[in-house]
């Protein structure tokens, strides 16, 4: 007996589970795109957030995707965390639909079609000729797999409807509220899934086994167990990243303990009863159920924390103060209300870079490190520095940009592409730290050793590099032309190093004194560098080329005694 409700729940529940799963990225790979543009293009408005919070989980049915997804946006620095927020009170209501269609399972035997559900879906995600139509066959054979799931549950709690043990730990969670919310706090927590919890108690209740009342502090608990995968998602992110997990977690834990009152004096289980007409039935109460879920849910979110979202923020900010060394992933210096005010919003657009570029070096230095010392502690550095350049790039370029639209004289206009060029080219210089990354994972999974000549060599070429980098740098901020004519030289320096480093370690191979596939990783890592170093010089040269041009315009002012003209 004991072993057929074990194996019943087990198996009825893995079904269950990988049936809301199978929905979940089946139909996260139709509209995932049109997800993320709907995300990228959000207004500042706090309840249009709310509304598209609650759409995309309603569309993705799961709450958790949402706010992953939305802990992922905010750390990609594509979201603020007001805006996140607003979209994480809506993931709140959107979760409440799925306990909702389990309702039609007592009120439509839903049932007696998941069967036919698996059989159809299966056929299309086989015969289906575009990924499309395959993602939408997965979607039926998942909603299949979900309700065929719930039903092996119900019919593997039929046999405890007479068990007195089971009545009088149920009677225990009744008559003490706070042990029902530590209860849902660990079947969410363990399920990963507040619908699954949701689901679970519908059938419970539906079998008889406890009654709604019983229900209201579980589902409290199950708010809170569900902030869980959030911040489990955020380790490793951004400050912004992390708090909107925090503050999911936040608006959660306040709206359960406003609302113990209310439940523990039974107020609020009559007050969902008073929203349903007749008495509580077998037939009616998975209604029950998922209606206090929606209300809690509707409530905290919509008639509580939106019109407080600045106080849920201020508070989320102080939870999680910045760790040292920690990157802002948005612009520092990009204020829009200097475009209108061109060499003030040019010097910003160049201290921008500027930083650009000390994350850019900062990402080389990570990745050379994990190259050299075959150790990968600082990987995740690296992915956290392109991930900031690469954001910095998209914005920078789009304040320039709009720059460019404005009014300016020919010495501003002629600056733009300079920069914009330069910002290109710091983008770059990321993605070779990024591969030098990859070289550093292959020669430390495959314990690839290089000679002492090798490492010297690889650590002369990089000192090269960085000197060049620094150069560059102080170049562009200074805009002099001996920085840049220096980092030129050791352009030249770093070419002659790419050509001699290589053929001395095609002989070391041929001799035998390094093994081949060392060989290829080395000679992959003195590339990388190499190529820093070409688009450190398109930078340089750019500098240059811009100084030249100055210096061209002013002899002509100084001859014609004119000044510079606007461009058109």
């Amino acid at each position: 007996m004991a072993r057929e409700l074990l194996f019943g729940f087990i198996g009825g529940m893995g079904l269950f589970l990988f049936g809301m799963k199978m929905m979940s990225e089946s139909l996260k790979k139709v509209a995932g795109e049109r997800l993320r543009k709907t995300l990228d293009i959000l207004t500042k408005k706090p309840i249009i957030g709310l509304l598209i919070g609650t759409l995309v989980t309603c569309l993705v049915q799961s709450s958790s995707a949402t706010t992953v997804m939305t802990v992922g946006f905010v750390n990609a620095g594509l979201l603020t965390l007001r805006q996140a927020i607003s979209i994480i009170l809506g993931a709140n209501i959107g979760t409440t639909l799925t306990a909702w269609l389990i309702s039609f399972f007592a009120l439509f035997k839903i049932t007696n079609y998941a069967l036919p559900a698996i059989g159809l879906g299966f056929l299309i995600t086989l015969i289906g000729k575009s990924n499309k139509t395959k993602m939408w066959g997965r979607f039926i054979l998942g909603f299949g797999l979900l309700f065929t799931g719930l039903g092996f549950i119900k019919d593997t709690f039929l046999p405890l409807k007479d068990s007195e043990a089971l009545k009088h730990i149920l009677v225990t969670f009744s008559n003490y509220p706070i042990l029902g919310i530590l209860l849902g706090i660990g079947m969410t927590v363990i399920f990963q899934s507040s619908s699954a919890t949701i689901a679970l108690l519908q059938i419970m209740a539906f079998s008889g086994l406890i009654d709604f009342q019983t229900t209201i502090p579980i589902i409290l608990g199950d708010n809170i167990g569900t902030t869980v995968t959030a911040e489990l998602s955020a380790i490793g992110t951004n400050i912004s990243a992390r708090r909107a997990a925090h503050a999911h977690a936040l608006l959660n834990v306040l709206g359960v303990c406003y609302m113990i009152i209310p439940v523990v004096t039974g107020i609020y289980g009559r007050f969902i009863q008073m929203l349903i007409p007749g008495p509580v039935t077998r037939n009616n109460v998975m209604l029950h159920i998922a209606l206090s879920h929606s209300v809690f849910n509707i409530v905290n979110s919509l008639f509580v924390f939106l019109p407080l979202i600045s106080v849920l923020e201020k508070l989320t900010v102080k939870l999680a103060r910045v760790r040292p060394g920690s990157i802002d992933m948005a612009p520092i210096y990009l204020e829009k209300h200097l475009l209108d005010t061109p060499p003030l919003a040019i010097k910003q657009a160049i201290k921008e870079i500027l930083r650009m570029m000390e994350i850019a070096c900062e990402t080389v230095q990570s990745a050379y490190h994990c190259f050299l010392k075959r150790d990968l502690s600082l990987g995740p550095r690296v992915t956290e520095c392109e991930d900031a350049v690469d954001l910095l790039q998209k914005e920078i370029t789009q304040y320039l940009v709009e720059l460019s639209r404005k009014n300016l004289d020919i010495e501003e206009a002629e600056k733009i592409p300079v920069l914009l060029h330069s910002v290109n080219d710091v983008e770059r210089v990321s993605d070779h730290a990024v591969n030098i990354l990859e070289l550093a994972q292959r020669r430390t999974e495959q314990k690839l050793a290089l000679t002492g000549t090798a490492l010297s060599e690889a650590e002369r070429i990089y000192s090269v590099a960085d000197s060049m980098f620094r150069k560059t740098m102080e170049a562009l901020k200074e805009e002099e032309e001996a920085p840049a004519r220096a980092a030129l030289e050791d352009e030249k320096l770093l070419n002659n190093m790419h050509d001699l480093l290589k053929e001395n370690h095609i002989r070391r191979v041929n001799i035998g004194e390094c093994d081949m596939l060392a060989g290829i990783v080395f000679m992959d890592f003195v590339d990388n560098i190499e190529k820093i170093g070409d688009h450190l010089t398109n930078i340089a040269q750019a500098v240059l080329r811009h100084l030249r041009w100055n210096l061209e315009i002013n002899l002509k002012d100084a001859a014609t005694g004119s000044s510079s003209s606007k461009s058109p």
